[in-house]
């Protein structure tokens, strides 16, 4: 099935648990693109569109149900430091869209039977800086600021019909504040997912005043984590349920740490889907990976959802 005849994703999450896609970023990489410029994933929707279609493709074949698009990084202020054209970098945010869309209709043509959805990733104003703000918010703008920047890129990407926006690794409750604005009135749900250290915020909020925001937001279907270790996740999903009422969202990196200086992944991958059942248990609803969790690992949370 396509968008077009398949349930909501709302209401696929009130019947059960839906699986996310991991790292787009790490299976690109590992199927030999180079992704060091400040556009990231972004700059394949341009040089190599293919290449992102076939990474979605991987995803739904292991078991994913949604796959999150390229669009993270995707700007028009980022496409305009490398000399792109609004109006080709509108055409390139809605592709974004459209790559997700051929992998799943490629996917059900191989016989894959189940619904699949496609989000659009709405990454943070520090991932268009690529300086490594997104960890770390309090990018010195206010709240009317933020939403101006976001608004429209959330636009273009809505026109562009996803089945939901993905508004992911958002450090700050300052700029969920602004995202949570920026979606209204633009006739597409959303998910809303922190990046977190502990209990708080990657800029210090409590998550409880982070989560609460959401809570009366018609828009946002699901609220939680992303782009954190493993051990946040617990806390996070106990907090958001409670907190907001809503679905709750969550996709870890596998647990490594990211070494700047040395621009290399250290330590040993603490992801499992052992664990993916006491997530369930606590009130997960979509689950999947986010930086250096691939198929592999997808396919061992679909296993152990579908257990």
């Amino acid at each position: 099935m396509t968008s077009n005849t398949s349930p909501s994703l709302a209401a696929a999450l009130a019947a059960g648990t839906v699986v996310l896609d991991g790292g787009l970023s790490n299976q690109l990489e590992s199927a030999g693109h180079d992704l060091s410029d400040g556009l990231w994933s972004a700059r394949l929707l341009a040089e190599r569109p293919e290449a992102v279609t076939e990474a979605h493709l991987a995803y739904f074949r292991a078991g994913a149900r949604v796959a999150i698009t390229a669009s993270y990084q995707a700007t028009f202020e980022g496409f305009a430091k490398r000399g792109t054209s609004r109006a080709e970098a509108t055409r390139l945010l809605a592709l974004s869209v459209e790559l997700a869309r051929r992998a799943a209709r490629q996917a059900q043509e191989e016989g894959v039977d189940r619904p699949l959805w496609v989000a659009a990733s709405v990454g943070p104003y520090g991932a268009m800086l690529a300086d490594g703000s997104e960890y770390r918010g309090r990018y010195g703008l206010s709240v009317a600021e933020l939403e101006r920047f976001h608004r429209p890129r959330l636009e273009v990407l809505a026109g562009a019909a996803p089945d939901v926006l993905a508004l992911e690794t958002v450090p700050d409750a300052d700029e969920a504040a602004a995202l949570l604005r920026a979606v209204r009135g633009l006739g597409v749900p959303a998910w809303l997912s922190y990046t977190v250290d502990g209990r708080r915020t990657r800029a210090g909020q409590p998550l409880e005043e982070a989560f609460a925001q959401a809570a009366d937001a018609e828009e946002v279907i699901a609220v939680g984590v992303n782009c954190c270790a493993p051990q946040d996740v617990p806390y996070a999903i106990d907090t958001a349920a409670r907190v907001t009422g809503k679905p709750v969202v969550v996709y870890p990196n596998s647990g490594e740490a990211w070494d700047a200086q040395a621009r290399a992944w250290r330590g040993r991958s603490t992801f499992g889907a052992e664990q993916v059942a006491a997530w369930r248990n606590a009130g997960a609803r979509l689950i999947g990976g986010c930086c250096r969790v691939g198929p592999e690992a997808i396919e061992g949370i679909a296993g152990a959802v579908t257990a």
